[in-house]
């Protein structure tokens, strides 16, 4: 019998890809794919069923899935698409405990593997240089999206220390880029017009949704477990950013940075988790030398070359727009 595998946040668009690709490999029986609602994006051959991780309907499924492999990517890092905090909270928090619950139950899984974000690392400006998995949540990660995910993590951890024999793999990726995937940070870069603090010029890496698609593919299909940080190599500055992406900055005073991302997000113009505001002041950057040291994995895009991939496909767009 091939590789039985479970994943969650099917209508997300990663979530969708990573289904299709493991329904096409001969060495995996079944793929089943998990959301509350119908993805927009194909699934392929792998099977759609629609429910809510949070229900006890969901154990149901595991158990008669017979999956070996959960791959939990149903983690929301913004409020609106939720329908509000509140909700997200409890689809990422309450959602994980559930389904770790469920895992621990259901005798046929033997490997998860959870989505989270280097977002657990917070920003600020006494920040160290570079971020190793090494380096627990620190103090300022009080609420939000990057306090949902430090939650996640740890139940994560609680089922591999109930439940023996659980392989548990915690990916914190950085911000995702790519002509098709959809973020907060990909919205924000798609304005005309780019608002920029004055006086900061954060330091950003990123990850091409194809590289992060690969990673997911591979601890899915291997057994890698641990925590990695996936991340591209390098950085580009947020000016650098603008001017490879051919945006105009809208200078902004830092103090009116969060009321001007309510205005924003209410026009839905983007959909902005306001914790994560301060990335825009002091940006991130993390060490990804444990992922491609373990994985033998070399990302194919550089930060600067996923910005690039996404400018080319923004110029092909305009072009087919105006042809």
């Amino acid at each position: 019998m091939g590789q039985r595998v479970l994943v969650t946040g099917a209508a997300g668009h990663l979530a969708a890809a990573l289904a299709r690709r493991l329904a096409d490999d001969p060495a995996v029986e079944e793929v089943v794919a998990v959301d509350r609602t119908e993805p927009e994006h194909p699934l392929g051959g792998a099977r759609f069923v629609p429910a809510d991780i949070r229900t006890p309907v969901f154990l149901s499924i595991l158990q008669t899935s017979g999956a070996d492999t959960v791959v939990h990517l149903d983690l929301l890092a913004t409020p609106a698409g939720a329908g509000g905090r509140g909700r997200m909270k409890e689809i990422n928090v309450i959602g994980a405990m559930q389904l770790f619950a469920a895992c621990q139950r259901a005798q046929s899984v033997r490997k998860v593997v959870v989505k989270s974000s280097t977002a657990v690392y917070g920003s600020d400006a006494e920040m160290p240089a570079v971020f190793t998995e090494e380096m627990a949540a620190r103090g300022q990660v009080r609420g939000g999206y990057a306090k949902d995910a430090v939650e996640v993590e740890g139940y994560a951890r609680d089922l591999t220390r109930r439940r023996e024999g659980v392989a548990l793999t915690i990916l914190r990726f950085a911000n995702f880029m790519g002509p098709r995937i959809q973020s907060s940070l990909t919205r924000y870069f798609s304005l005309p017009v780019v608002p920029t603090p004055i006086g900061y010029d954060p330091r950003l890496e990123l990850i091409h949704e194809d590289d992060a698609l690969e990673v997911l593919e591979r601890v899915t299909r291997e057994d890698h477990p641990g925590v990695f940080n996936v991340s591209a190599d390098g950085i580009v500055y947020l000016s650098q950013a603008l001017r490879l992406l051919g945006k105009p900055p809208l200078p902004v005073l830092p103090p009116l940075g969060r009321p001007l991302a309510s205005v924003l997000t209410r026009l839905r113009l983007v959909d902005v988790a306001f914790d994560q505001l301060p990335l825009l002041l002091h940006g991130r950057v993390t060490d990804n030398a444990r992922l491609k040291r373990t994985l033998g994995w070399e990302p194919k895009f550089d930060t600067r070359a996923a910005l690039l991939d996404v400018a080319a496909a923004e110029r092909r767009r305009i072009e087919e727009a105006l042809s």
